[in-house]
């Protein structure tokens, strides 16, 4: 058998006829089995070739015994094996026959490295570990106001009540953003995301929005129109969240004035639209990490945040067809910069 054809596949490929007897291997399933590419493997049986070993030293061979079996068996489903550098690979394999009845004729194993699954087990890792946090803060707050008014209603005063009766409201209202992102960003990675665009007034919207979260911070929050906004066609609810996230972050990591502002795009904009400036008076955004910020967990200093939040805005404009970029804020600072379409474009 021909190695060429083989040699295409992304994935280790090990061919055995039925005598368990080797007729090919890839140039991946070479590298990944640690065999020299000019040594000979024709012929030789399957288990000295194929080395791969269980964690408690057994052969893939040994185990699986691929040429034995009921004449109903087509294959062995996708196991986790070590190769001999230590590493983890995904093994599958096929069995061919001719008829339910005859012998195995062909063997074909697959090898997949594991290295993408480790990279899906250390997200989940993360994301069990950043909703725990996330999640712990604002409850124990909740937890322990309440328990206070049980133990001591009657010795506080109205005002006592009315403020952690606020502050587990504010808690409350954390938590349910915090669920919001999360089911956000699973509908996102399963593209299940639905969005519903229509006309919106952008400037009424982000004014909102700032005066929404003025309520709950000292800093000054400006919002600037430059010139008649048209309107934008987006859905309302996801680009409320979208600047929600960005003064937020702007709030959470600059000292001084937040500023928005808005005014129309003209000349040689990508599309008609309306675009935004987010500007905080922080530290800034270094250049070379600028293309890491709207991934998912990136976090920027020591004020925490779920590392979720500009992963959803990113994602969130661009569902919406529009644009975002980080950049330098004239004073000092990062600027985020959104661009929103004033006509339907591709999400």
């Amino acid at each position: 058998m021909s190695d060429d054809y083989l040699d295409l596949l992304p994935d280790g490929a090990v061919v055995a006829d039925g005598r368990g007897l080797v007729r090919a291997v890839n140039e991946v399933g070479r590298r990944m089995l640690g065999l020299p590419f000019d040594a000979e493997v024709a012929g030789r049986p399957l288990r000295e070739v194929l080395t791969l070993r269980d964690r408690d030293g057994h052969g893939w061979v040994e185990v699986n015994q691929p040429l034995a079996g009921l004449g109903t068996r087509s294959g062995v489903p996708e196991q986790t094996w070590f190769l001999p550098d230590g590493s983890e690979a995904l093994v599958a394999a096929r069995i061919v026959r001719d008829s339910t009845a005859a012998p195995v004729r062909w063997v074909a194993v697959s090898l997949r490295s594991g290295r993408g699954r480790e990279r899906l087990d250390r997200e989940r890792s993360d994301l069990v570990a950043t909703v725990a946090h996330e999640l712990r803060s604002p409850l124990t707050g909740v937890k322990g106001f309440v328990q206070a008014m049980l133990n001591r209603w009657e010795k506080l005063s109205d005002e006592q009540k009315k403020l952690m009766l606020t502050t587990v409201n504010a808690d409350s209202d954390r938590l349910s953003r915090l669920i919001t992102e999360l089911l956000d960003v699973a509908r996102l990675d399963t593209g299940r995301l639905s969005i519903y665009p229509r006309p919106v007034d952008l400037g009424a919207l982000v004014r909102r929005v700032v005066d929404s979260l003025a309520t709950s911070t000292t800093r000054q929050l400006l919002v600037e129109e430059t010139g008649a906004l048209p309107e934008v066609v987006v859905d309302p609810d996801k680009i409320t969240q979208v600047f929600t996230n960005l003064v937020e972050n702007a709030l959470r990591h600059g000292d001084g004035t937040v500023r928005v502002t808005l005014e129309p795009m003209v000349g040689n904009a990508p599309f008609p639209g309306v675009r935004v400036h987010v500007d905080d008076e922080g530290q800034g955004i270094d250049p070379e990490v600028r293309r890491r910020v709207f991934t998912k967990f990136w976090k920027h200093g020591v004020r925490g945040g779920s590392g979720l939040g500009l992963y959803l805005v990113y994602r969130l404009v661009r569902v919406n067809g529009g644009l975002v970029v980080v950049t330098d804020a004239p004073g000092g600072g990062a600027r985020i910069v959104v661009e929103l379409p004033s006509e339907p474009q591709p999400g």
